[in-house]
């Protein structure tokens, strides 16, 4: 029996901003959403070793790099289109003056967005949820769990837990 994928997310504040890769590959289910930077394990990968590998492939950014790398919480992603994903959500900080490499990334475009602007990106509807657990009014709030089904592209149901 397949139980899904298993992949990781790290959300990178700079100040007040955030990284995102609006993706561009076609064929992506993300195609145009704007995500964390993050990808699937190899094999033998721990859920850090994952986020930190995609983090150097994506954004030339090492582990050296940044500062406050916290395991915030996992979510199970379930799709009448995709397969069930399973998320591994981290956060970390670089600092103010930490400028990205000029070199592109083939997974899509590297921005930084405003903390305050970030509800108002194409992104999948749970998103907004789990930004509030990350950046928002839960920010303190501990490790979480969430579960989000989709319908298409729209959120039919969740349930979220804070773990403090």
């Amino acid at each position: 029996m397949r139980i899904g994928n298993l992949t990781t997310l790290i959300y990178i504040t700079r100040g007040s901003d955030c990284l995102f890769i609006r993706k561009t590959r076609k064929g992506d289910m993300n195609l145009d959403k704007y995500l964390g930077i993050g990808g699937h394990f190899e094999s033998d990968e721990s859920p850090e070793e994952c986020v930190l590998r995609e983090l150097f492939e994506e954004a030339q950014i090492s582990s050296g790099s940044i500062e406050n790398f916290s395991y915030r919480g996992l979510i199970t992603f379930i799709s009448s289109e995709y397969p069930t994903e399973y998320m591994h959500v981290f956060t970390a900080e670089l600092p103010e003056d930490f400028r990205l490499p000029e070199r592109a990334c083939d997974e899509g475009e590297l921005c930084w967005v405003p903390l305050t602007d970030i509800k108002d990106l194409p992104v999948w509807e749970g998103d907004k949820i789990m930004f509030d657990y990350l950046f928002g009014d839960m920010k303190d709030s501990g490790m979480f769990t969430m579960k989000f089904c989709y319908e298409g592209s729209r959120l039919a149901s969740h349930v979220e837990k804070s773990w403090n």
